[in-house]
This record gives structure tokens, sequence and C-alpha cells, in this order.
């Protein structure tokens, strides 16, 4: 697994972690930031996960109101708590985050919901990404 992977999954855990407990990003960035600094093996996979994480924090409303206006049916309080971050993620790094191609992006948040997510979020993720994308486009 790649360490761009690994972080994903990281900051898909911070995001997740920190909206069950209900304790904002930035809390939860320094919890992990502390937890980071004793840990020099996964200094690799925090570094791309923090930039991910203080993007979202950055462009958070942004991000929101995108998931907003394109999760036909769905309003952002109501879907899963993981497939919330899952989204953030792969909107962060499609709209954001030049460096990833968007088809990476929505393939790394794809595979991330089918591995912990329930069975319909994977193509969930997948067409709101899409769509997401494209208006990037």
């Amino acid at each position: 697994m790649s360490a761009r992977t690994k972080a994903r999954k990281r900051a898909v855990d911070l995001l997740y972690g920190a909206d069950v407990r209900e304790i904002s990003l930035n809390s939860a960035i320094a919890a992990e930031s502390a937890r980071a600094s004793e840990q020099p093996d996964r200094a690799a996979s925090w570094q791309y996960a923090l930039e991910i994480v203080t993007g979202i924090t950055e462009h958070g409303d942004e991000i929101d109101e995108l998931i907003e206006t394109y999760s036909q049916g769905w309003t952002i309080d109501r879907m899963p708590v993981l497939d919330r971050a899952l989204l953030r993620m792969g909107i962060w790094e499609i709209m954001f985050n030049e460096q990833v191609p968007d088809a990476v992006a929505i393939s790394e948040a794809v595979r991330l919901a089918e591995e912990l997510s329930t069975d319909d979020s994977a193509s969930f993720v997948n067409g709101l990404l899409a769509r997401i994308a494209q208006l990037r486009g």
C-alpha cells in the first residue's frame, strides 16, 4: 500500500472520528499530530493526511455545499458519517489538489468506500465525485 493510500485512510479515520465524537477538526488534528510525533514510522502517511484534513478545514463550506448540491435525495446530515468523510476527502483532492488526477481521487475514495462502508456507498461516492470532477472539467 502506497504512502498516499495510507494517508487517505488516515485522513478518513480522522474526519470520521472527529464527526462521531463531535469535536472540531482542529482538535482532532492536534491530537493526531501529537500521536504522529511519537510514532516516526508513520510520519510519511501523516504529512499527506494532514494536508488533506487541513485543506478540508480551509474549504469545508465549499466542499459541503458541493455535497449538498450534487447528492440527489440526500442531505449532508442524513448520509452515513463515513461516506461524508470519503466525499469530503475526494472533493478536496479533485477541487483543491492539482497534484492528484481526478480519476485517482475518485478511485481511491471508491476503494475505501468498498472496504469500509455500506454496500451502496461505493456507487454513491463514485457518482457524486464523478459529477464534481465533470464540473471542474
